[in-house]
């Protein structure tokens, strides 16, 4: 019975890797291929420490920003925050406004 309740919590609080989620190593590969590195943490996130190459759009900036920056919507896009959860929303916003490769880094950047 503790086991079933520990991988509810578990199934609950642990994400797995869904598709178009990367590692950090498959980040780098796309990114000396031209994709777009988008660090969607807020702005002093971004200042204290963030992947070399990444542009910052904060989240709640997205959809006014995301045009003039990346305006080829067949272009290869990474997305990442601190943990996962706030680019994994990036990247369905993304999808919505027509992108059509946007990736996620899987669990995010800790500087």
């Amino acid at each position: 019975m503790i086991n079933q309740i520990k991988n509810i919590i578990k199934n609950k609080l642990c994400r797995e890797m869904e598709q178009k989620d990367i590692t950090l190593e498959e980040l780098r590969e796309l990114q000396k291929e031209g994709a777009m590195i988008v660090d969607v943490r807020s702005p002093q996130e971004y200042r204290e420490g963030h992947i070399e190459g990444a542009i910052s759009i904060p989240e709640y900036e997205i959809k006014k920003k995301i045009e003039n920056s990346v305006p080829d919507k067949n272009q290869n896009i990474v997305v990442y925050c601190s943990s996962g959860g706030r680019s994994k929303k990036v990247q369905k916003i993304l999808k919505k406004l027509g992108y059509q490769n946007v990736y996620n880094l899987y669990e995010g950047f800790c500087n």
